[in-house]
């Protein structure tokens, strides 16, 4: 079949406008699922999104079935698919899913992710055990996709163990908190070209934590405020390109290393390193995102570094749009696809 007789389909949250964006531009039918509230949205884009798939709560997806496999829908996740639908839910779907479900383990699970990191070689903060002195600032972060949402920070033991009285999240890592430039690498890896892709960078706006910087320390002051980091932006990046071949040497280490850890395929399609980068030019590794992030749809007509690529825009929903369709005319559409 050509690629007219697929429809790309995603959930109308997160990055759902630029992968549809992306899809039509390859040449899909396109399809958005989306809640009542977001209808308006969605129908607003009608030159790009051929049909608006409505139902009354999240939850309710996996009751589309039928119509996604009857439209030949190939589903692009995001952020948003664990977080609204859970992990079992994403993977009894029998819809045709771009990328590899099983990383979705390592990706929730921080101890699995940190394992992964390691046997790559990336250099990764400190962990801190159950039962380990704190002696220095950490932050404490809960599994799974929630947007910064259940983290918090603290200087030292007194102060941590003060604020896990009152913190609900069960599952939970304990992580040294190293200074400096937080910057987010988008990378892209083609399981049909077997390279490596740099498409863009950004860093969060993050509340209230990026506002608290705003505000001298000495009026800080018995404001008590606990900062967060529930991410509500995201801003464009370019660094310095020294630091590039270390940045993409750690992208390609982190694939390399998920073909032996996540069977049968790996780590392929879209993923973001989440990095701090120190006053000494070291790049740790915070986390990684193992699908599309929020901080690419600043890039929907390309970033400098995707032009580079491509010499015309490219996004990285419409270069996941593009792996579907070249999968397509090569006959290799089952590489990508879950």
């Amino acid at each position: 079949m050509g690629i007219i007789n697929y429809t790309i389909t995603t959930l109308g949250s997160h990055s759902a406008l630029q992968i549809l964006k992306g899809a039509k531009d390859e040449g899909f039918k396109t399809a958005v699922i989306s809640t009542k509230s977001r209808n308006p949205l969605y129908k607003s884009y009608s030159n790009f999104i051929d049909g608006v798939l409505e139902i009354d709560t999240w939850q309710d997806f996996p009751k589309l079935e039928k119509e996604l496999l009857k439209r030949n829908a190939i589903i692009i996740p995001h952020g948003s698919f664990v977080t609204y639908l859970g992990m079992d839910e994403n993977k009894k779907m029998k819809t045709p899913y771009f990328g590899n479900k099983a990383v979705l383990n390592w990706e929730e699970n921080r101890k699995m992710q940190r394992e992964w990191m390691e046997k790559a070689g990336v250099k990764v903060p400190h962990l801190f055990k159950r039962g380990d002195t704190i002696d220095r600032s950490v932050i404490v972060k809960s599994y799974g996709a929630a947007g910064g949402k259940g983290y918090f920070t603290a200087r030292n033991q007194k102060e941590f163990d003060a604020k896990l009285t009152s913190f609900s999240e069960e599952k939970f890592m304990v992580q040294e908190y190293v200074i400096g430039v937080p910057v987010y690498f988008h990378f892209f890896y083609s399981p049909l070209t077997k390279k490596v892709e740099l498409m863009s960078l950004d860093k969060r706006y993050e509340t209230n934590v990026d506002s608290l910087g705003r505000i001298p320390a000495k009026n800080q002051r018995g404001l008590n405020i606990e900062p967060s980091f529930e991410v509500v932006a995201n801003i464009p990046l370019a660094i310095r390109e020294s630091l590039l071949p270390e940045a993409i040497s750690m992208a390609e280490r982190v694939v390399e290393v998920s073909k032996k850890l996540i069977s049968p395929k790996g780590l392929f399609g879209p993923f973001c390193l989440e990095t701090i980068i120190t006053s000494t030019e070291e790049i740790y590794v915070i986390e990684i995102s193992a699908r599309i992030v929020a901080g690419t749809n600043c890039f929907i007509n390309g970033s400098p570094y995707a032009y580079l690529l491509y010499d015309e825009p490219m996004s990285t929903g419409r270069r996941i749009a593009r792996e579907i369709k070249n999968a397509i005319n090569l006959n290799r559409l089952k590489e990508v696809l879950d």
